[in-house]
Order: structure tokens, then C-alpha cells, then sequence
């Protein structure tokens, strides 16, 4: 077996938002945690509200982040711009061969 690929185990305490405190085993120090079964509707019998953030608050929160972030446009040359249609390719296509022969000729008469 390969050495070092797993992390060393140690004694963790978990924290609970209602300060119930326990040691478990784990590659951490500490975690905080909002429910533990001292506090947990379902170990205690009472009817408590227990989600923290839903998913529509989460949304929120990433839709209002994601809208500082803008996308930056890349600048298109003329030379990146393809033809849409036939008939832009075809008038494309004479453009350049104008310009050709414009130079071939200037340069012939030179």
C-alpha cells in the first residue's frame, strides 16, 4: 500500500449552534455544526424550525453575486467575420479580387 495517502486521524470537537459540544474522531481540529441531537426536532419531539438558508435564499445569493461578474466581449477584426450567406461570400470573394488586380497592375507599371 502506498504511505501518506490518507490523513491522520485525531480527536475533533463538533460544536453545535446550541452549544452542545462532543469529540469525535477526524482530520480536523474543530467543526461547528447547526443541529445535533440534543437540539434536532426529531430527537427532542418539538416542532422547530430547523432549515437555516433554502434553496431560493441560495439562489439569491449566487444571482447576486454572479451579477458584479461581467463577461468581457471579444473584439471582433474585419478579417473575423465570416459571411452569413452565398451572397455576401460571393461579394466577399470579389472585393478581394478587385484589390488583386489593383495592385498587380500598379505593380506592373512600376
Amino acid at each position: 500500500m502506498k504511505q501518506n495517502t490518507h490523513p491522520q486521524y485525531e480527536p475533533m470537537t463538533v460544536t453545535c449552534a446550541c452549544g452542545n459540544s462532543f469529540v469525535v474522531g477526524g482530520s480536523k481540529k474543530t467543526m461547528h455544526v447547526d443541529v445535533c441531537d440534543k437540539c434536532h426536532p426529531f430527537f427532542t419531539g418539538t416542532q422547530k424550525f430547523v432549515d437555516a438558508m433554502g434553496r431560493v435564499d441560495k439562489f439569491m445569493a449566487k444571482r447576486a453575486a454572479a451579477a458584479g461578474y461581467v463577461k468581457k466581449a471579444k473584439n471582433k477584426t474585419e478579417s473575423d467575420k465570416t459571411p452569413v450567406s452565398l451572397k455576401e461570400m460571393l461579394e466577399t470573394q470579389k472585393k478581394n479580387l478587385k484589390a488583386e488586380a489593383a495592385t498587380e497592375s500598379v505593380a506592373v507599371t512600376e
